[in-house]
């Protein structure tokens, strides 16, 4: 169970200490992709979990318990489908400049950054041969800050879609009663809908509404819903994040982690996980806070995991409310226009 968070929280994911997030996305003249970027400059440990049918991934073996490299230095959350893994490049780049990233070599500034990436599906809804590459993960860690990060048509969000609704990027954090900070980031552009049809409410987090200034929707609205959203290809596309902690979890930790958070798709979403999603959550851990003494450490896991699915599922539908309609496909405020107050 979560506690209330201390002043000067932001309810978002740089809540959680050691970590920075950059966007960088166009949305026009035949654009409508991104990318979001969370770095830990300092290192932080990873995991992943991939739970799609059609994932489009980067660096992910690096994360399993047993390989050498111990940590990473910033995950890319992309548009533009398998091109758009090239966004890490960039990533890479401006840590390589900056002296962040696994050491290779005696000699100063030789490091590799270690940078896992995902992608989500967007190319239907800008021109095709428009997608993310090298520059737009240079731009977004330009950009990057401590500040809470902007959500909605953003970042790896501006193309998205949610079912019938405009997808983007969300997020949010909580406080554990022992003072554990948890956040998560997530891209939102599933196949399912993040929204009833039927009450026009979250499936999941319908507190969110009113933290983004929303309220319920009148009948009136919902009864005039549309009963699906076109499509010019197909149902391609994917729900991709991170979730993130302050405590010093190890890279098996960080993994269960990355799992768990999956049931926090499974409640905002339906339906989750289909053939067509390439769902994807990598997991970061700081390792600024200590976790637990060795005879509580399985508990203190187990109540930090299950709240990291409980973030994330709030971050999931933040980024539906957030959004704005773009090249036709509309967000929730417009389809919704009772919701604002």
């Amino acid at each position: 169970m979560a506690a209330d968070r201390p002043t000067g929280a932001q309810d978002a994911i740089t809540d959680v200490e050691g970590l920075l997030v950059g966007q960088y996305g166009r949305d026009t003249e035949g654009w409508a992709t991104g990318c979001s970027v969370v770095l830990a400059v300092d290192g932080a440990v990873g995991g992943v979990d991939v739970r799609g049918g059609g994932p489009g991934t980067r660096e992910t073996d690096l994360l399993a318990p047993g390989a050498m490299v111990p940590q990473v230095q910033g995950i890319c959350l992309s548009g533009g489908s398998a091109f758009g893994l090239a966004a890490a490049d960039g990533v890479m780049r401006w840590l390589a400049e900056r002296g962040h990233g696994f050491p290779v070599s005696a000699e100063p500034g030789r490091v590799v950054p270690i940078v896992p990436s995902a992608v989500l599906f967007d190319l239907d809804i800008g021109d095709w041969d428009s997608r993310p590459d090298a520059e737009f993960g240079y731009r977004a860690c330009e950009l990057a800050a401590a500040d809470r990060p902007l959500e909605g048509s953003v970042g790896s969000g501006t193309g998205a879609r949610a079912g019938r609704l405009k997808g983007g990027v969300g997020t949010a954090s909580t406080v554990l009663p022992d003072g554990t900070t948890l956040g998560a980031l997530v891209a939102v552009n599933p196949v399912g809908e993040v929204i009833d049809p039927a009450t026009g409410l979250p499936w999941a987090g319908p507190a969110e509404l009113a933290a983004l200034g929303l309220q319920s929707p009148s009948p009136q609205d919902v009864a005039s819903a549309p009963e699906a959203t076109e499509r010019g290809i197909g149902p391609l596309n994917t729900v991709i994040g991170v979730v993130a902690t302050d405590a010093d979890l190890t890279k098996t930790e960080a993994n269960r982690l990355a799992a768990v958070a999956h049931d926090g798709i499974a409640r905002a979403v339906r339906p989750a996980h289909s053939m067509f999603d390439g769902d994807t959550i990598f997991g970061l851990a700081t390792g600024r806070r200590s976790l637990a003494e060795p005879a509580r450490r399985m508990v203190a896991l187990d109540g930090l995991v299950q709240a990291g699915a409980e973030v994330f599922a709030r971050a999931v539908v933040r980024g539906v409310l957030a959004a704005t309609s773009l090249a036709g496909v509309r967000s929730y405020r417009d389809r919704y226009p009772s919701a604002l107050r």
